[in-house]
């Protein structure tokens, strides 16, 4: 019998190409339905019962896209930051993440500082894409929260070719940490 997760993979690799509204909407949609996943499945069950704070659950050899798991706790907060030229669809399995989204501006002076765009509370079940240069942060808001993250391409390879940027709280502004 096939597996949620097997489904996933499928589901993903049956729509893939290049970067476009259908695809996004249906990774989205895929994700979403793996984050419904019954946890009686062996490899969710197995997630719940070790909780990992990050383990690779595919990485797809012909296609390059990643999916995660990672195991957040309370109050667990990563600061704002973009993927690089990657796209990204985060699902929630179980708990709550409030996400905030950000836009990039310039003030008179050329300096650039984040302005918060939104908040979303994401209870299980849901799921939000970000595309290229969209920025963002998380934070844990449950005891725990098991959070999906589809990535497009391999940000570890997009973080040593210096193409993401994080962003730091400096006298109470978000401003580029690298600048």
């Amino acid at each position: 019998m096939e597996d949620a997760l097997t489904r996933f993979i499928a589901g993903v690799r049956s729509l893939w190409g290049p970067l476009s509204s259908e695809l996004v909407v249906g990774c989205r949609d895929q994700l979403a339905a793996l984050a419904a996943s019954s946890p009686q499945e062996p490899w969710l069950a197995d997630l719940h019962r070790t909780r990992p704070d990050r383990r690779v659950l595919h990485r797809d050899p012909d296609h390059g896209f990643v999916l995660l798991a990672h195991t957040e706790s309370a109050g667990l907060f990563r600061p704002p930051h973009d993927h690089g030229r990657g796209w990204v669809v985060y699902a929630l399995q179980r708990g709550e993440i409030e996400m905030r989204t950000y836009g990039r501006v310039e003030d008179e002076d050329g300096k650039a500082r984040l302005v918060q765009r939104d908040s979303t509370i994401m209870r299980s079940g849901q799921a939000l894409a970000y595309l290229p240069g969209d920025i963002h942060d998380t934070r844990c808001l449950s005891d725990t929260a098991l959070l999906f993250r589809f990535t497009e391409r391999d940000l570890k390879v997009e973080d040593r070719e210096g193409q993401l940027t994080r962003y730091a709280d400096r006298d109470g502004a978000w401003v580029d940490a690298g600048a």
